[in-house]
């Protein structure tokens, strides 16, 4: 079986869903990678790694890190530019080509033979522009395929004790809660790999404990999936819910 990890930056892919991606390669599931963008309209550290020109160049190396540290089986990157941070903190897209873009998820499906797409959720987590794209364009994707379509999965799902409730996507209910500490030091490293975010990551979880924390204090220990296509009601019967149900957590009310 193959799964296709399709998220808009470095770094999504191992604080989003670190954990789930690593317990599926570590099942024997063919994990393959795809990213829109280098990151390039990011941060570059605290103090700065590089200039800023080097930035997507940069974390592509820290992407490349990552994923092999989570198991992964292949890496592409679409090549698209991560634009920059705008006033007053305003985040954009990527691409305005919705049908382009998922045309190129189609292609990296049947290149791959995948099985199963995974990819940020309906609300774009924290309503990341660049977020909401990649889950249109995945939607987009699956539905073109109509016969031969794959299943649909989104990461960050909702459900009452989301250890990160800014993050989780209201709109997508948890189908999948899993216990993510058997591949802790997984995720771990990947989120080491990623060098130039260290700063953004222990940000917020700082200001919040009123001391500064280290890169491992803000991973999640839990992950959450909402199968999106085709739509359920309660628990999923599939083979990737089969494959990850030793680590399925049950749901508290």
């Amino acid at each position: 079986m193959n799964a296709l990890a399709f998220f808009a930056h470095p770094d999504d892919e191992t604080m989003l869903a670190g954990g789930t991606l690593a317990l599926l390669a570590h099942s024997g599931v063919g994990v393959h990678y795809l990213i829109a963008t280098s990151g390039e309209g990011g941060e570059a550290g605290e103090p700065a790694l590089c200039p800023p020109d080097e930035l997507g160049v940069f974390r592509a190396a820290e992407l490349k890190c990552a994923v092999e540290a989570l198991g992964g089986s292949s890496l592409t990157n679409l090549g698209y530019t991560d634009p920059g941070v705008g006033p007053a903190g305003q985040l954009y897209p990527f691409t305005t080509n919705l049908a382009g873009l998922s045309g190129q998820v189609v292609s990296m499906i049947r290149e791959r033979n995948i099985d199963v797409l995974i990819s940020h959720g309906t609300n774009g987590e924290y309503g990341h522009p660049a977020h909401l794209l990649c889950n249109k364009a995945a939607r987009l994707a699956v539905s073109s395929l109509k016969k031969k379509a794959v299943m649909l999965y989104t990461i960050a799902a909702a459900y009452p004790d989301h250890p990160k409730p800014r993050i989780a996507n209201r709109d997508d209910p948890a189908h999948l809660i899993l216990n993510v500490k058997p591949v802790l030091n997984y995720k771990i490293q990947a989120a080491l790999c990623h060098r130039t975010q260290h700063a953004l990551f222990m940000r917020r979880t700082s200001v919040t404990a009123g001391r500064k924390v280290k890169v491992p204090q803000v991973l999640m220990k839990a992950e959450s999936l909402h199968r999106a296509l085709p739509a359920v009601d309660g628990a999923p019967r599939d083979w990737l819910a089969e494959t990850l149900s030793p680590w399925t957590m049950v749901q508290t009310p």
